[in-house]
């Protein structure tokens, strides 16, 4: 009877045989072979070479003292566009101000996603999905289209140039697709580990800062990302709205290497791009320790 139970058991692991060394082999996922495998191969190879050109030419230009459009390697290598840069009014302050504005924006749409999200993820109501939907329609509609009455009302209220009004308005549009990324990582949080909390005493908020919050690390970096990237390279709305050189941001300054008449000082504007993008690299960096680290095994126990 025991042999006639462990048959089946024994049936269902993976043949192995032995290999020409003496080693058992399994088996693997069958290799792809044919015209799908070189047509797959053929697609990636399209799309890595869209996006390392641009790249390849970004970093040859920069270290090019006679750099133009076309991708190709420096003969002579060379610092002077970093060091042509390298003042307070073209790099260091519009940096501070990007830096400002990024960081100011990206505490608020949290602090803001998170409040909201934890209704329409905890309480059942007949509004939710309605008012999802509504939040969902809202990063839908194109800022163009909104810098019109945008502006209006801003010359109304006297915040043209203003830099607390930018960065209320950058959130505002930044919070929609923020509560929604939120309450889905919101919801993987058990309710359970909040219940246990309010029997030791807790009120509803101290739970959410205690327990869900923690909790919401890896999503929460994932949601910083997103809105500090999209504040970041935004540069439609400080252009429109900023009007002064000492408060505009880096994604506006860097127009002004576009000069007149098509004339682009190519090897400036590569090393200042350059420059722009390391603290975004930098914050993803740090962000991605937060990514996949935190796990929910053995929070709830029946």
């Amino acid at each position: 009877m025991s042999e006639a139970i462990r048959q089946p058991v024994a049936s269902r692991r993976p043949a192995r045989t032995v290999g020409h060394r003496g080693r058992l082999n399994t088996p693997t996922s069958p290799t792809r072979h044919g015209l799908s495998a070189w047509l797959s191969y053929i697609a990636m190879g399209v799309v890595f070479v869209a996006f390392i050109l641009p790249l390849l030419w970004l970093f040859f230009a920069a270290f090019d003292g006679e750099a133009t459009f076309q991708t190709k390697i420096p003969r002579h290598w060379t610092l002077k566009n970093f060091a042509a840069i390298m003042t307070k009014d073209q790099t260091f302050l519009p940096l501070w101000n990007s830096f400002l504005i990024s960081a100011v924006v990206t505490v608020i749409v949290l602090a803001c996603a998170v409040l909201c999200a934890y209704p329409l993820s905890r309480y059942r109501s007949k509004f939710n999905k309605p008012f999802l939907y509504t939040i969902l329609f809202g990063t839908c509609l194109p800022i163009t289209c909104l810098m019109v009455p945008v502006y209006s009302l801003f010359v109304m209220l006297h915040l043209l140039d203003s830099m607390t009004g930018t960065i209320f308005f950058l959130a505002a549009s930044s919070l929609p697709m923020a509560i929604w990324m939120t309450k889905n990582f919101m919801d993987s949080v058990p309710v359970e580990l909040e219940e246990a909390a309010w029997v030791d005493g807790a009120s509803m908020l101290k739970s959410l800062r205690l327990v869900v919050v923690p909790l919401m690390k890896p999503g929460l970096a994932a949601v910083s990302i997103f809105i500090l990237m999209g504040t970041w390279g935004n540069f439609f709305v400080p252009y429109m709205l900023l009007l002064s050189p000492n408060k505009q941001p880096a994604s506006v300054t860097i127009y002004s290497f576009f000069g007149q008449h098509g004339m682009i000082i190519y090897g400036q504007l590569a090393a200042f791009s350059l420059i722009y993008s390391l603290p975004v690299v930098i914050m993803y960096v740090i962000a991605n320790r937060f990514l996949g680290t935190y796990s929910l095994a053995g929070g709830v126990k029946g």
